[in-house]
């Protein structure tokens, strides 16, 4: 990439490297017979739909637009949970998702009778946590998200078709196979005579050191035993490293530490930074002080604490430097802002050398979020 040739804030999504994480999930639906969706929570780049939808077998949703935007632009197998749904969204939802999955039998018993076409299932809460950090914990105490065994009510599956749990966020294989285990337990017997089994998302398949073999291990054993359509969600292996973030140099100040003002925002532009937090990968940098040049990386917005992080250099910053951040494919264009009326970034796609810019925005995409 020659960054210097396009304008700054960009995403840049690498088609190759999107293409290559694709391959990788193919090579997992072929072998298990499992089906593959996006988690179109983590990526909505529907400009590379078409590519995706090449290699895996549709999209999964969390309300109303994503269902729609994954309808519209992938058209595969459509599918959709939330926690809880509008009535005056359902019947829409009903008319274009194949399966419609509900957090509660309350929810089933309110929308079940208006699905329409579609599958219907019930997400479940093993009560199993494998990560420490709670905010990214669907099993976490007091979780809103799923049926817990105690609360499970035979009585009401007619109707239901599979089952769903999503329990992981960018782990292994063996958090997967551990939590299994933990599931069947509390509601193997329920799977009976149903059609599909949803794994969730939090499969971090296409990361390097991924124990692919004890996934597709962990599939055959469920989709064996029980007999059912084995369904995943990936977010993150669809895109994981499949983009980064152009930003340019505007100025340095210093006052204390050297702090270069970057014309992209944590605050606007990549929210995990401050929500997390994390410290997101620079191209050709390091930690504070590793190399000569220490610098705070920080935006023009008027936010005090708008901060990437510390870096070092091995050669001093200057205005006009152009700065890319790795892996900002994912989690960065579906949850992006226009704080503090920042413009959001441009959006290209890059195959091979050549770059293309598909998406500019403006002023109105600022003013059009208020009245």
């Amino acid at each position: 990439m020659k960054p210097k040739n396009i304008s700054t804030p960009v995403y840049v999504i690498d088609a190759d490297k999107l293409e290559a994480n694709l391959k990788i999930l193919q090579g997992v639906e072929r072998s298990t017979g499992c089906k593959i969706l996006l988690a179109q929570k983590a990526f909505s780049a529907y400009c590379v739909y078409p590519l995706i939808g090449q290699y895996i077998s549709g999209t999964t949703a969390s309300g109303l637009y994503e269902a729609r935007l994954g309808r519209e632009e992938m058209g595969k197998e459509n599918h959709v949970f939330c926690p809880a749904y509008l009535d005056e969204e359902f019947d829409e939802i009903a008319d274009i998702c194949d399966h419609i999955v509900f957090n509660s039998f309350a929810q089933k018993q309110k929308f079940g009778g208006r699905r329409k076409r579609a599958s219907i299932g019930l997400r479940v809460n093993p009560e199993f946590s494998t990560q420490e950090a709670a905010i990214y914990d669907p099993c976490a105490p007091g979780s809103r998200l799923g049926v817990t065994k105690e609360h499970f009510r035979e009585d009401l599956l007619g109707g239901i078709e599979g089952l769903h749990m999503h329990t992981l966020c960018e782990q292994g294989a063996d958090a997967l196979a551990a939590t299994v285990r933990v599931f069947e337990d509390k509601f193997g017997e329920y799977l009976r005579g149903m059609r599909w089994l949803n794994l969730g998302g939090g499969h971090h398949i296409t990361k390097p050191g991924y124990d692919i073999a004890l996934l597709e291990r962990t599939v055959g054993h469920l989709s064996d035993k029980y007999g059912v359509q084995i369904y995943l969600e990936p977010g993150e292996a669809v895109a994981l490293h499949a983009g980064v973030l152009a930003t340019k140099v505007l100025e340095i100040v210093e006052n204390g530490i050297r702090t270069a003002i970057l014309d992209a925002s944590a605050a606007c532009h990549m929210p995990d930074v401050l929500e997390m937090p994390y410290r997101p990968p620079l191209r050709g940098s390091g930690q504070a002080n590793q190399k000569k040049y220490t610098y705070r990386l920080s935006s023009r917005t008027c936010l005090a604490g708008d901060i990437i992080g510390d870096y070092s250099f091995d050669a001093p910053l200057a205005e006009g430097d152009v700065l890319i951040f790795e892996d900002m494919a994912i989690y960065s264009m579906v949850k992006n802002n226009t704080f503090n009326g920042m413009p959001l970034p441009s959006i290209a796609v890059r195959k091979g050398d050549d770059i293309r810019v598909v998406k500019t925005f403006g002023y109105a995409d600022f003013k059009n979020r208020l009245s």
